[in-house]
């Protein structure tokens, strides 16, 4: 398996990374299933916040593996603090994982349920000086997981990053995506389970505070459809739908998962 082309099929996909990335089969990595019975609660986890800039918003891109929304992270203008964290984190980028049927398509799966998708949004820890060196370190990145599930009553919010995905339809393209505020994607509870873990994508650093939202956000069948409109493809090749770009659950290790909530 060459370095660069890993992915989700079965010659390049999860079962595979290890070859090329070994840290993939570390013993902090991600996703995870999460048994409420085996969940601790931790009173002294305090609520998180997000204060976010909307004109941090950059760009929009697919990149043939993953939809992403990128922000500036030069400064401190869009943190997420408090909950597990010490320290205000820099919001990077925020992208998404999903199915290829309304069944399935998150990466955390929650008392044997999975998701229609998943919402990473993720953070990185400036007293490490830039990101390259924040994955380095154990508390170097913090990322909010939302899940998505199909339902009667849609967000609205989630339409702006799905608005732009006929401008950024194969791999490779990119797209302005402008005056974007993330936190109206935050549901309204801030109940939150955490743990320590890895990325979900190769190389796997374990460098992950997770800060994963006990209320699921509704979304359409219509908007996943769109989502899964996506494709793995360059622009002149054959088309290959972008579905099924997740990791499934890795040993749990010992880790103990706190929940803020009873």
């Amino acid at each position: 398996m060459a370095q660069s082309v890993w992915g989700y099929d079965s010659d390049n996909g999860p079962e595979r990374w290890h070859e090329n990335y070994p840290m993939a089969k570390g013993d902090k990595q991600s996703p995870i299933e999460i048994n409420s019975k085996d969940v601790r609660h931790d009173a002294s986890l305090t609520p998180w916040h997000a204060s976010y800039d909307p004109g941090a918003a950059k760009t929009i891109l697919n990149n043939g593996r993953t939809c992403r929304v990128v922000f500036d992270d030069t400064f401190d203008r869009s943190v997420l603090r408090g909950g597990p964290l010490t320290g205000a984190y820099r919001l990077r980028q925020l992208h998404l994982h999903w199915g290829s049927s309304d069944d399935h398509g998150s990466e955390h799966i929650i008392d044997g349920e999975k998701y229609a998708a998943e919402l990473h949004m993720v953070h990185w820890n400036p007293k490490h000086g830039n990101f390259a060196g924040a994955l380095k370190q154990p508390d170097g990145v913090a990322v909010v997981g939302i899940f998505l599930k199909v339902g009667k009553t849609p967000k609205a919010e989630i339409k702006r990053i799905l608005e732009e995905i006929d401008n950024i339809k194969t791999k490779g393209k990119e797209a302005p995506f402008q005056h974007f505020d993330p936190s109206i994607l935050f549901p309204k509870s801030r109940d939150y389970w955490t743990y320590h873990g890895s990325f979900t994508t190769p190389p796997c650093e374990e460098c992950i505070t997770w800060i994963l939202l006990r209320e699921p956000i509704e979304v359409s069948a219509d908007q996943m459809a769109k989502l899964r409109s996506l494709s793995k493809n360059g622009e002149n090749e054959p088309v290959n739908p972008l579905v099924d770009n997740w990791r499934p659950p890795q040993p749990v290790k010992g880790r103990i998962v706190r929940a803020s909530f009873k």
